[in-house]
């Protein structure tokens, strides 16, 4: 997993919960990296696991929840880090439904070894987006952050609805519907 994951993941928990709980979290993890990431470098997923774990023990918020609250916090930089990737789409439907050939091409090359998640579009018009996301990482509340942001960034209202395809949430079916609320 690429260390800008971490590294911003580690900025919102001592923005949100202070620098103690950052230390503390780091410490119970007895990470490889001692907890020392560095934006380019690439890290092993059960890291942030366990970071994740140790976060939602000490906060008492699922870890579902932590990585919703991530998602919308991690678009903020993207869209401050990569406005022209962004600006490119004028829709949310346009942006999402472009994740897989569009967007994700462009994060493998500014991060060549990259392990991106998948998203099968399964239906797709102006109002409405069905897609699949699948990823051994499980990490769909983290996209349906970043999908919340999405629609916020272009003012338009949506539900968004999910629905696990397996247990562990390995395979995620999203269904979007732009509303008028």
């Amino acid at each position: 997993m690429k260390g800008i994951v971490f590294t911003e993941f580690l900025e919102l928990v001592e923005d949100k919960f202070g620098l103690e709980v950052v230390d503390k979290i780091i410490q119970q993890s007895n990470l490889s990296s001692q907890g020392a990431y560095t934006a380019i470098g690439t890290y092993d997923f059960s890291e942030m696991l366990s970071l994740l774990t140790h976060l939602s023990e000490h906060t008492k918020i699922s870890i579902d929840d932590l990585l919703l609250t991530y998602g919308e916090h991690f678009f903020a930089i993207l869209a401050n880090s990569y406005p022209s990737l962004i600006n490119t789409y004028t829709d949310p439907i346009e942006l999402l439904s472009s994740i897989e050939n569009h967007i994700h091409v462009e994060v493998q090359k500014i991060y060549p070894k990259a392990e991106l998640p998948t998203f099968e579009i399964t239906e797709k018009s102006n109002s409405k987006l069905v897609m699949i996301y699948k990823s051994s990482r499980a990490m769909y509340s983290f996209g349906l952050g970043l999908m919340r942001k999405t629609f916020e960034h272009f003012n338009t209202k949506a539900h968004i609805n999910f629905e696990k395809l397996t247990p562990t949430g390995t395979e995620v079916k999203f269904s979007i519907v732009v509303t008028n609320e």
